[in-house]
């Protein structure tokens, strides 16, 4: 005689607002899942500068504003994402503890990156800090998400105009990325292929990792 069990459906990224995250439990897990995804996603940032092959979209908005205020990349990041904040007050968006965070321990984590690595001259290990940064800011991405403690800024911007606008997530992302990379550029932001294959890869590498990194939340 054999017995099947049906197979547990993957756990879901739940709508939450910012006190119902805090009481939705297991902050065991996610509290330090959080943290290591935060630092990653900073590190990855260091990672992609020093490669100096080109950077994300919101970071060549970065590397042009540094051009002109006297900031740090790291700085520049906490500014900016406290601006992007702004715009969430009309957008109605609820910021969480992970927005919070995430405005603070990515510009961090990437000053400190910065500080401990220097630019290589070897064109084979520029390229290999380019891939290792785009590989691990999506492992970062996921683990931070998938934690379930409020959207990053630049997300939660994304997704608020979505709703708002009725345009899909992809469409109202293209058209973010491409203005910010555009006001980056006047700014004298750095732009190249590393930035292409950021754009292409980051939302596969994304989506790969973050079933294995959502927190099942209780029911």
């Amino acid at each position: 005689m054999s017995s099947t069990t049906a197979p547990r459906a993957r756990p879901t990224l739940a709508e939450l607002g910012p006190i119902a995250q805090l009481r939705a439990g297991r902050l065991g897990r996610r509290l330090p899942q959080l943290s290591v995804g935060l630092v990653a996603y900073g590190v990855s940032l260091g990672l992609m500068v020093r490669g100096d092959l080109g950077l994300a979209p919101w970071d060549v908005l970065h590397s042009g504003l540094i051009r002109h205020v006297p900031l740090t990349l790291g700085q520049a990041v906490v500014v900016m994402s406290f601006v992007v904040l702004l715009a969430w007050i009309p957008l109605r968006e609820r910021p969480g503890l992970g927005t919070i965070a995430n405005a603070f321990v990515v510009g961090l984590s990437a000053d400190a990156t910065l500080w401990l690595l220097d630019r290589p001259d070897a064109l084979a290990l520029r390229i290999a800090l380019m891939l290792g940064g785009i590989v691990l800011c999506g492992l970062a991405t996921a683990m931070y998400i998938g934690a379930q403690l409020g959207r990053g800024p630049r997300d939660g911007l994304m997704t608020g105009l979505a709703r708002r606008t009725g345009g899909s997530l992809r469409v109202v992302r293209t058209g973010l990325e491409v203005a910010v990379v555009v006001v980056g550029l006047l700014l004298g932001g750095t732009l190249g292929l590393g930035t292409v294959l950021y754009a292409v890869a980051i939302g596969p590498l994304t989506q790969l990792w973050l079933p294995a990194w959502t927190v099942r939340l209780p029911e």
